[in-house]
């Protein structure tokens, strides 16, 4: 087992997740539960695979993780995507 806080692709997850949590707070409050709801537990999804990963006792297991924790990653790009076009998300911070 791994101590998840000792690998940098952990510690960048977390703060992307902190990041996103401050940028969604000015989402219109009707996507509370619908756009913003979903870009938070799909980031914070990345570190938590990752996390659990270095958990399991194989690496068969821990690359299992990390392949889920990349479908999230790419979830998350598609959300702030769709958060962008749809003027939610400034450009710059996109």
């Amino acid at each position: 087992m791994k101590d998840f806080r000792d690998l940098m692709v952990w510690e960048k997850s977390h703060c992307l997740t902190l990041d996103i949590y401050g940028r969604t707070a000015s989402f219109p409050k009707h996507e509370l539960y619908g756009l913003t709801s979903q870009i938070r537990r799909c980031s914070a999804s990345l570190g938590a695979n990752i996390a659990e990963g270095c958990g399991k006792r194989g690496s068969n297991e821990f690359q299992r993780y990390l392949q889920i924790a990349s479908g999230s990653a790419s979830e998350l790009d598609y959300h702030l995507l769709l958060s962008r076009d749809l003027g939610f998300l400034p450009e710059a911070d996109y």
